[in-house]
């Protein structure tokens, strides 16, 4: 007989087998066995917040395969993901199995490697309830805000949505709200700028406008622009003083779960759950040609800067064997993990630094080969030499000479510097949010040195509005006020945005008109607390003292919720009999029969017009459906566009039922070059007629790999 062993998906038990061997059986659970119900709430609140959990539904018959198998082993090892969740998951599955609690039979594994399964498997532990208890408070507490909190916003929003609120999205959608407040609030305000544009012996530069006889100068015109520019017509330009240094520039860490988000985002245009699920499949291993199956990076859920040493060593050896010596530190590089940071893993990095990324794009997909890049060569450059660079910096007296001698002058500013060593640079150099202009090179200088003018130029300006958010600056913003823990930020990001709070543009997210409502008009106003970041994040260190085992899970709960139903009570009493409408919601369209406006509502079978004036007025109406000013190909009356009951999209003759056209391809407003009638897009990129004995079809030509990942990226 051999041992069973139970981890979340069967990519990674067909990895861990291969090193385990005949004496161990893997077998999947595919992620939660048990959960709570979501047709109801499934907490016992009077009864100290008992969950009452259920086998997720499809899973029974894989429960009762587990069952069986365990019956059958020698013993059970649950090796689910090393983190919270990972953790209830064990649990749940020692419950269901009727394992000993006080059995040693949990077992965790850093990296999917020969070397970390060995490990793992020699150092089993006893599930850690505190672990667990900290995943279930969690669970909890978002069960009773969003099933508690979801309906009473439902109901006060005009239109019959089904409308959610969560402890954690609620609070990036107001983060969202609230940078679209300040920019729609943001009044510019001009300013100006005067630029030099110098030559030396040596060569040309820009130098800027800082100050003059008086201090600083702040240009705030066209007319004191032209001031200066008329007081510096006929001038001399002369090096008044030249500094020169030199400075280090250090290398970014390696990454945690959200700087490789992040960074993923601005470098590679990958939303965070694209980013999460090719750094899933890594972690769990990819069969390398020439080396066989393995995990290619450490677990990609940590906030922990911490590197092993035998990692450190690895990645030394290959910089010496590729860039030398020179490129190696003085002394190790040790990072500090925020004070936030849980620190139960290491750093995202890679397993084996000797497998570069060349070394392995023939075995990965494109988005495995691009994030495997990214943690390599951001482990590989964490390791590597400071790059030095040479500085200089001078003013510039500029005034004509009797106005010099007057003690009336201008002063402008130039800085430069130029890479004596490169350093990690030569590798990777981390891309920032709002990347601000480098200063260029500057010429050889001496002091006293008479400068050319070759051009004076004054530049309008207006301050500028902060930037909305992208995918990227949330992550950041969430992570700095609290909000969330690293595993969770990919969830949130794909939640607002399902739920129609927050929309994604060129990736850029704004508020929707709903999620501006419900933020403002109810959230900000009723539930002040739980949409404050700064009692979010009180509650996740919370939830971090419940995992220390610092804090009971069921005090925590009690004195929030007795908090929390005191302010819905409230809330229930203050907004009795209020509805409030979108403003989108209310169409041009008149009612028939008083005359007020018709607006959109929600109901079982989709959307539908009812008058303004309810209950006064009752008229309801379908509606209407959208013209397409595409024609028929059997009847030629208009096209129009409809919706099925589920909600999806189909074409149809407006003149039914007299036309039974019908077709799930889109219309393009383009005559058939053959017959002449109406041309629609199929999908896989074909273009057809649907005029009976034509038989027009084109395919749209097959897009290279390279423009495939470009359309992707977008």
């Amino acid at each position: 007989m051999s041992k069973l062993v139970i981890v979340e998906s069967p990519a990674k038990a067909k990895t861990i087998k291969k090193y385990l061997g005949a004496d161990y059986e893997v077998t999947a659970s595919m992620g939660h066995v048990r959960d709570l119900p979501p047709a109801k709430l499934s907490i016992d609140i009077k009864n100290r917040f008992t969950p009452k959990y259920a086998i997720v539904k499809g899973r029974e018959k894989l429960v009762r395969e587990l069952k069986v198998k365990a019956a059958q082993s020698d013993g059970v090892l649950l090796a689910a993901d090393p983190d919270r969740e990972g953790e209830a998951i064990s649990w749940h599955l020692s419950e269901l199995l009727g394992l000993d609690s006080k059995q040693k039979n949990r077992v965790t594994f850093n990296e999917i490697t020969r070397s970390g399964i060995e490990a793992g498997i020699k150092n089993p532990r006893q599930v850690d309830m505190n672990l667990v208890n900290a995943q279930q408070a969690r669970r909890i507490l978002d069960r009773l805000v969003g099933y508690l909190m979801s309906p009473f916003i439902s109901q006060k929003i005009q239109g019959g949505r089904n409308l959610s609120a969560g402890r954690v999205q609620s609070v990036a959608v107001r983060l969202i709200v609230d940078r679209e407040a300040e920019i729609n609030a943001f009044i510019p305000k001009e300013y100006w700028s005067i630029d030099a544009n110098l030559a030396s012996e040596k060569g040309s530069f820009i130098a800027a406008l800082t100050g003059d006889e008086n201090g600083k100068v702040k240009i705030s015109d066209k007319e004191g622009a032209d001031l200066y520019l008329a007081r510096l017509e006929g001038g001399d330009y002369t090096v008044k003083s030249l500094k020169k240094g030199t400075r280090k520039k250090s290398p970014a860490p390696p990454f945690i779960t959200s700087t490789l988000q992040q960074e993923a985002s601005r470098r590679l245009g990958f939303q965070a759950q694209r980013t999460m699920k090719a750094a899933q499949e890594l972690y769990e291993g990819v069969d390398i040609k020439g080396i066989g199956t393995t995990g290619l990076i450490t677990y990609m859920r940590t906030d922990s800067l911490r590197i092993s040493e035998e990692s450190r060593a690895a990645g030394n050896e290959y910089i010496v064997q590729t860039y030398g010596d020179k490129y190696l530190p003085g002394s190790p590089r040790y990072f500090r993990s925020r004070a936030s940071a849980q620190d139960g893993h290491e750093a995202i990095r890679p397993t084996i630094p000797s497998i570069t990324p060349d070394q392995a794009k023939a075995s990965l997909t494109s988005d495995q080969y691009k994030l495997y890049s990214l943690i390599w060569m951001r482990f590989i450059a964490s390791l590597m030499a400071d790059c030095i660079q040479a500085t200089a910096k001078c003013e510039i007296t500029a005034a004509k000479k009797e106005d010099l001698a007057d003690g009336k002058y201008c002063i402008f500013s130039a800085s430069g510097y130029s890479v004596v060593f490169d350093g990690f640079t030569k590798l990777y150099e981390e891309q920032k949010d709002s990347e601000e202009e480098e200063s260029g090179r500057l010429p050889e200088l001496k002091e006293d040195e008479i400068l050319k003018l070759l051009e004076l130029k004054a530049n309008q300006h207006f301050t500028q509005p902060p930037a909305r958010f992208t995918e990227a600056t949330l992550i950041k913003a969430l992570e700095e006020n609290g909000v969330g823990r690293p595993s969770t930020y990919a969830t949130i990001i794909t939640t607002i945005i399902k739920r129609g709070y927050v929309q994604r543009q060129a990736k850029v997210l704004s508020p929707t008109e709903l999620g501006t409502v419900v933020t403002t008009e109810i959230l900000k106003v009723h539930f002040q607390k739980i949409v404050n970041p700064k009692f979010t994040a009180q509650m996740e260190t919370a939830l971090d003292d419940v995992e220390k085992g610092t804090t009971d899970y069921l005090g925590m709960l009690e004195e929030f919720y007795e908090d929390f139903e005191e302010t819905l009570t409230k809330a229930k009493e203050d907004m009795q009999g209020v509805k409030i409408r979108l403003p989108g919601d209310i169409t041009e369209l008149l009612c028939e029969k008083c005359g007020k406006r018709m607006v959109r509502m929600n109901g079982r079978f989709g959307e539908f017009l009812a008058c303004e004036g309810y209950p006064e007025c009752k008229n309801t109406k379908p509606v209407p459906p959208l013209n397409t000013g595409a024609a028929c190909p059997k009847c030629g009356a208009e096209v129009i566009e409809k919706k099925s009951r589920k909600g999806y999209t189909f074409y149809g003759c407006s003149a039914w039922p007299a036309c039974d056209f019908i077709t799930w391809d889109k219309p393009l407003n383009q005559p058939c070059p053959e017959c002449g009638k109406e041309l629609f897009s199929r999908k896989g990129g074909i273009t057809v007629c649907l005029n009976e004995g034509c038989g027009y079809e084109v395919k749209a030509p097959k897009k290279s790999k390279k423009a495939k990942e470009e359309q992707e990226e977008e």
